[in-house]
């Protein structure tokens, strides 16, 4: 199970304080499936980082029982200055698997070829999220954080990441963030939308849809 509590997210700027993200509580279960909607700009990626502990709330807390990944898309982690290859090393350690065994499966799906050998420093954002993703497959986690991931790279790349996610781990428990209300209603078990910094949950997709149309279409 993974729960948000009271999650609070500011941000200061010039014209003071941002809350991004006002007083958001949810709870995901083991295998369940949910798709946070909302426009560009209302906190999505936020609170995906929060979840994978790529920031911290402002205020609130975050329960983990279940091995979960970085945000798929995100790439800050890795160390610009190692190549693809060191970077899947550190990784692996960390995780306790074997890098060498993990490198013919990466190589595979990220189709790196050479640049598997060069420094992140010259790869493109659609290269390291392709390498992230690759990496995250390998890991192999209870819950996987999916931030657009699947509108990297060309139409086939797209359809391999959706078979290794939706398909090869439909046991998994997912969080999708997306402003396409037609991908969280086909592959999600509940969903929620984020308005205005506060998230409302629903447990029919249906209905997130419906009201994520209707706020936002005014």
């Amino acid at each position: 199970m993974i729960r948000l509590v009271a999650i609070n997210k500011y941000y200061d700027t010039r014209r003071g304080k941002n809350h991004v993200l006002k007083d958001v509580n949810l709870t995901l279960e083991k295998g369940q499936k949910i798709g946070i909607l909302g426009r560009n700009g209302a906190g999505k990626t936020t609170l995906i980082r929060i979840l994978g502990g790529v920031e911290r709330p402002t205020t609130g807390y975050v329960e983990r029982d279940m091995t979960i990944s970085w945000p798929l898309a995100f790439s800050g982690a890795f160390q610009q200055s190692l190549t693809g290859y060191d970077n899947l090393k550190f990784i692996c350690r960390i995780y306790g698997k074997d890098p060498e065994e993990a490198l013919p499966a990466v190589e595979d799906f990220a189709e790196l070829g050479r640049y598997m050998r060069e420094p992140l420093k010259n790869y493109s954002a659609g290269m390291r999220a392709r390498l992230g993703f690759a990496i995250s497959l390998v890991v192999d986690f209870d819950c996987f954080l999916i931030d657009e991931v699947v509108a990297v790279g060309d139409q086939r790349f797209q359809d391999r990441c959706r078979e290794e996610l939706i398909v090869k781990r439909a046991d998994r428990s997912m969080f999708f963030v997306s402003h396409n209300p037609g991908f969280i209603r086909e592959n999600c078990d509940i969903a929620a939308v984020l308005v205005d910094g506060r998230l409302v949950p629903f447990d029919d997709v249906d209905e997130a849809y419906h009201y994520y149309q209707a706020h936002y279409s005014e």
